[in-house]
């Protein structure tokens, strides 16, 4: 079928933002009167469990550390995220505006499928496109608007979805293991390229592996698509209710 939508992880694919996550939970500790704080190596370990609750809770269980309000430290989290992208410290990484700019000129739709917040989809696009996230995507399906984050296909389908199109008209962009099982788990072919804190993941079973998203600008949409089936069927159903964002 055709390619008519690319669709983008953000964490560590539109941008490389971890090293921002983790210096706003470790100021949403400090803030909160904690004595926790998440190292480069830590945080890292932490990053194979997707979304920001989801982390806070798992280190709670991990260490011991007693109890919080999660969802009250995860807004502080975000509030101090979103101030330092605000200040000008992020970037797209290369290729990706590239990738984008390349399929608006097709008339390929573009869409963002992600377990991170609407609130930081929207500092990032702000940010890196002096525009809104309505402005610059097409569709987005954000952070806890599924029952089951990835590696659940929850947010690609919804994804797809909100398109309106199967997953073979789809492609996803992602830099880990647990997004490539995500987009493969909705049927989707993926596309992935590590990030920084996923150098040395398993990328192997995405239909095609890039070291840094530029390289594939050169092919053009027809080289995108000219890759095999994807992994799995597109038979796939979201694994409960969905919920409105965080």
């Amino acid at each position: 079928m055709t390619l008519r939508a690319l669709i983008f992880d953000v964490d560590g694919t539109l941008a490389e933002t971890e090293e921002l996550h983790r210096a706003a939970f470790n100021a949403a500790f400090r803030a909160a009167g904690l004595r926790w704080h998440w190292s480069r190596d830590a945080y890292g370990a932490l990053l194979t469990t997707t979304g920001g609750k989801e982390r806070i809770r798992r280190y709670i269980t991990e260490t011991g550390a007693g109890e919080v309000d999660v969802a009250a430290l995860h807004a502080e989290k975000t509030a101090h995220y979103t101030a330092l992208v605000a200040k000008g410290a992020l970037e797209l990484r290369p290729g990706i505006r590239a990738l984008m700019a390349m399929g608006r000129a097709a008339g390929v739709r573009l869409a963002v499928a992600t377990t991170t917040s609407r609130l930081n989809v929207e500092a990032l696009c702000h940010a890196c496109f002096n525009a809104p996230a309505e402005a610059i995507f097409d569709v987005l399906a954000c952070g806890d608007e599924v029952a089951a984050k990835k590696p659940a296909p929850d947010i690609y389908l919804l994804a797809l979805d909100r398109l309106g199109l199967p997953a073979d008209a789809a492609l996803a962009f992602e830099d880990t293991p647990m997004g490539v099982a995500s987009a493969q788990g909705a049927g989707m072919r993926v596309v992935a390229s590590p990030g920084v804190y996923s150098q040395d993941a398993d990328l192997s079973r995405a239909e095609r592996r890039v070291e840094c998203f530029s390289d594939l600008i050169d092919g053009g949409l027809a080289a995108l698509q000219a890759r095999r089936s994807p992994v799995n069927g597109s038979s796939a159903r979201l694994s409960g209710n969905t919920t409105r964002s965080a």
